[in-house]
């Protein structure tokens, strides 16, 4: 029961079940993207960190994510829901926690077989299996609940840190309790997303 109120408190904005069937069942992992593979540079209130996009595994995705930072909207987002050993996430809310409006929604790519193992990103989304709009977490656990099955949608990943690590584990280790419309979970100190920036590949 436990594992089932995470996931519900996953999802955007909303509480609702997960619903809807996954097209494929998960599949097995894949391998780190290739140095091509586009790269940003989360800066936040407690440090920064590196994530490396998977265009191949998660093309519609990745893209719908890239439009979104190019657009500036993560900046002066916050981590606006942290459980420990499970995820953080964040993107939907400024620092007042009003919502962060993102009328763009992408279709759910759970099943390109990327998987939610620590360290992956991946998009929230509300109780619609398309309805992901520009919140992301990041899992801070191997999190196989959220990948899709046969009888369910999952959560997309697209992409996983490769610098930084440190940095989520501190802002998944933050208090958290009620703020703004969040009844729990949320940081009692407001972890602020400075801005998300694309940086050259190594």
């Amino acid at each position: 029961m436990k594992l089932l109120l995470l996931m519900i408190g996953l999802i955007s904005a909303t509480c609702s079940p997960l619903v809807g069937a996954a097209e494929a069942p998960k599949a097995a992992a894949a391998t780190a993207g290739s140095a091509t593979a586009p790269q940003l540079r989360v800066v936040t209130s407690l440090g920064s960190f590196t994530l490396e996009l998977n265009a191949e595994r998660a093309p519609l995705t990745v893209a719908h994510f890239l439009k979104y930072v190019d657009q500036g909207h993560y900046t002066g987002t916050i981590f606006h829901r942290v459980i420990a050993n499970f995820v953080i996430q964040g993107g939907g809310f400024d620092s007042d926690y009003k919502i962060r409006p993102a009328p763009s929604k992408v279709v759910n790519e759970s099943g390109n077989g990327l998987t939610n193992q620590r360290g992956t990103v991946g998009m929230a989304r509300s109780q619609d299996p398309h309805g992901s709009d520009a919140q992301f977490y990041v899992n801070l656990y191997d999190n196989e609940a959220l990948d899709p099955n046969k009888t369910r949608w999952g959560y997309a990943v697209f992409g996983k840190v490769v610098q930084g690590m440190d940095v989520v584990d501190q802002i998944g280790n933050v208090a958290t309790g009620s703020r703004g419309p969040l009844k729990e979970d949320a940081p009692l100190k407001p972890v602020v997303i400075e801005r998300i920036e694309r940086v050259a590949n190594p």
